[in-house]
């Protein structure tokens, strides 16, 4: 692996770090306050970032998107994980499952989310069904040239400003060693459908402005035509296209971490205590030092998955790896910045307050650190024909 960045990879490295420093980093403190973007603010991001061509990097060049690699994606990600979440999105990377879209299917939603015209969100998890996706109680029944969709959704990301909703409802039951389980399948849906009640959600400690929502089903009729790839498919299509979003977890603790270094040095050299710079002391100098190894180790692990990636190697341990070491690590990290900025440490006027309790969130969503261990091991024992544990996703 070759750990030298291309020339475009240290333009778009510097052209979106610097359009974090200028467009997103000023309207933190008014995010965090109103729990909300302002849709001036975000309309206003949206138009900049379309003009410098930095709206769905992920997406391939002739959608429509920025058509950048998987190693070239971490870095973007990076950069845009130093900022507020919310404000991140709207710089809008559009869900990869977009990319399942057939016929019709394409002009309805693909195209328009890519061009920034529509938002997308994603809805799998639910009261009963968190990690175990296979238990979802949401129901889609045929009926005709239909499906009719009852259940409930919660946790769900942007689904207070989305247009559409990629939604996974069970379709089927299928026997297994565990007993019946459900076979799955996805869907588009407008969320001006009839049938659907988009409800505020949880106040979540993590991310403040980056909301999630309860989603209603009441005999929500959706044509069989918004039938995401095959009927009974939806698991493994989500697994197929949503596992790149651990590498973007990943990738977003990175920077979060880069910020929380850079900060801590910064004071921790202006800080006086005693007479002195408070990292003349090795008690200060030593949680810099681990901190700095600890960040270039994840910045490593990372970067290696989204190389498997792009070469057609990776497992699904790659991207589980990286994402349970980065966002376990960015914990420790967080906590220790706080600790060496004291009591400034944990007042909201600094971001290093706002770092630390944003990173345990990541743990949790998009598989928890206990999911990705499953993964991993169960991977692990594939290798040496031992006995697997049963698939998540």
């Amino acid at each position: 692996m070759n750990f030298e960045l291309s020339n475009e990879q240290e333009m778009i490295v510097r052209t979106i770090r610097a359009f974090v420093e200028r467009e997103l980093y000023p309207h933190e403190d008014e995010v965090e306050r109103l729990r909300s973007v302002p849709q001036g603010i975000a309309d206003d991001i949206k138009r900049k970032a379309i003009d410098l061509g930095l709206f769905a990097p992920n997406f391939p060049v002739d959608l429509g998107g920025g058509g950048l690699d998987a190693v070239t994606m971490v870095l973007v990600d990076r950069e845009l994980g130093r900022a507020n979440l919310a404000l991140q999105y709207c710089v809008a990377r559009p869900s990869n499952i977009l990319r399942a879209a057939t016929g019709s299917q394409i002009e309805e939603y693909l195209l328009p989310t890519v061009r920034g015209e529509r938002l997308d969100c994603v809805a799998m998890t639910e009261p009963e069904a968190g990690s175990d996706l296979r238990s979802m109680r949401t129901r889609a029944v045929r009926d005709g040239d239909d499906f009719v969709i009852n259940g409930t959704k919660h946790f769900i990301s942007k689904a207070d400003i989305a247009d559409f909703i990629v939604l996974f409802a069970a379709t089927d039951m299928v026997d297994t060693p565990r007993g019946a389980r459900n076979r799955v399948s996805g869907f588009f849906i407008d969320k001006d459908t009839p049938g659907i009640n988009v409800r505020d959600g949880y106040h979540c400690l993590s991310h403040h402005g980056y909301n999630n929502c309860i989603i209603e089903l009441d005999n929500c009729r959706v044509p069989a035509r918004n039938l995401l790839g095959a009927e009974h498919c939806g698991f493994e299509l989500a697994n197929t296209w949503l596992g790149a979003t651990r590498l973007q977890v990943a990738a977003m603790c990175l920077g979060r971490g880069h910020r929380a270094l850079e900060l801590s040095s910064a004071w921790a050299r202006s800080r006086v205590q005693f007479g002195k710079p408070i990292a003349a002391n090795q008690g200060v100098s030593f949680k810099l030092a681990d901190m700095a190894t600890q960040l270039a180790a994840g910045e490593l692990l990372t970067l290696q998955s989204a190389f498997k990636v792009d070469n057609g190697t990776a497992t699904p341990a790659d991207p589980a790896m990286a994402k349970l070491f980065v966002t376990e690590m960015l914990a420790k990290l967080a906590d220790d910045a706080v600790q060496i900025h004291g009591g400034m440490g944990v007042m909201e006027e600094l971001p290093i307050a706002r770092i630390w309790r944003d990173a345990r969130v990541e743990r949790i969503w998009d598989g928890t650190s206990e999911i990705q261990r499953h993964i991993i091991a169960r991977d692990l024992l594939k290798a040496h024909d031992g006995p697997t544990p049963e698939a998540h996703a």
